[in-house]
């Protein structure tokens, strides 16, 4: 044994240190479990008293030079040596982080908002036909609420468009779908109007659906309730002004107490401290024929708003075109958005 010892000492010391390309192979065939000093450990506790006393010294020299040329090996070759022109003693340079747009991260909060409470989510084209955008809504071609919203047509087909609403998403689900329903529809819609600081060509809303046995006007007040405690805080107050939409009968605008607490507010709420943020009610029985839902079986709700709108008030945001300009200097302001 002390001969085998003895050659195995040399065998690791003549062991190129430099040399990594088979250091594993190295370390596992003498320090691995059934290594080689393993191996002689084992057969050291059979032997005489006599002979481990010979024996015992040269094998924890053994021992000792194995792990003293690995661990040498390792620190030799920890940091590759090439030649480059870079400082690495030079601080880095952080990457350069983008944030969400303010449309999407209102979208995407509204979108989960109401998608805990059990709404699912629906789209649909931008181009859209004169059934989808405006007959099936209850709006016939000589009905005066087309004159209401300016249309960009389509010039080679005169029935076709870009949508005006995302109402249509609505009509072509309840078209494939049985009620009970309860979606909401996000996307962009146009409108043939002037740009200024508070209107814009194209914009985004957001509308909900609910369409299902017994629903009734408390249902929506419930839902919309829950929508703006959870935006815009628990104590916001709220109201319902009786207004008019073709495809909902009764129908509402909703308001909120902004206050009046500055300048600002006096002139965003014209001196009220009210702010309108959303249409809504009930939908008209008429529709529900347009889809082939029974009016006097299933009755509905449905909601709708301008998510550029909300976003202006929640940033407080005076100009909407920054919306679309792609300004840094704007963008970066929503960085952290959560």
């Amino acid at each position: 044994m002390e001969q085998e010892i003895e050659k195995l000492k040399k065998e690791v010391l003549n062991f190129d240190e430099k040399d990594i390309s088979n250091l594993t192979e190295i370390r596992n065939r003498y320090l691995g479990k059934n290594g080689i000093l393993n191996k002689l450990f084992l057969e050291f506790k059979h032997l005489s008293i006599e002979d481990k006393k010979k024996v015992g010294a040269p094998l924890n020299e053994l021992k000792t030079i194995i792990n003293e040329k690995l661990n040498k090996n390792q620190k030799t070759n920890r940091v590759p040596k090439f030649k480059s022109n870079i400082d690495f003693t030079l601080p880095g340079v952080d990457e350069k982080i983008g944030s969400i747009h303010p449309i999407s991260h209102v979208t995407n909060k509204i979108i989960k908002m109401f998608r805990e409470v059990g709404f699912g989510l629906s789209s649909g084209p931008e181009i859209e036909d004169d059934w989808h955008n405006f007959t099936a809504l209850n709006m016939p071609e000589s009905h005066p609420a087309r004159d209401m919203q300016d249309t960009f047509f389509v010039s080679l087909q005169p029935d076709m468009m870009l949508r005006t609403h995302t109402s249509s998403v609505q009509v072509r689900y309840m078209e494939s779908n049985k009620p009970p329903i309860r979606i909401i529809s996000p996307g962009r819609v146009f409108r043939n109007e002037d740009i200024s600081a508070r209107s814009h060509c194209l914009f985004h809303q957001i509308e909900g659906l609910c369409v299902d046995e017994n629903i009734n006007f408390s249902d929506l007040k419930l839902i919309i309730k829950y929508f703006i405690n959870n935006l815009f805080g628990k104590n916001t107050k709220i109201r319902f002004r009786p207004s008019f939409f073709p495809f909902t009968e009764p129908s509402a605008e909703v308001d909120i107490f902004w206050g009046l607490n500055s300048e600002t507010d006096y002139r965003i709420t014209k001196g009220t401290g009210w702010l309108e943020i959303m249409g809504c009610g009930m939908v008209d029985p008429k529709v529900l024929k347009n889809v082939n839902i029974n009016p006097e079986k299933y009755s509905g709700y449905a909601f709708g708003m301008g998510i550029e709108r909300i976003a202006m008030l929640l940033y407080q945001i005076d100009d909407i075109r920054l919306f679309y300009e792609n300004d840094k200097r704007f963008l970066s302001q929503f960085k952290g958005l959560n």
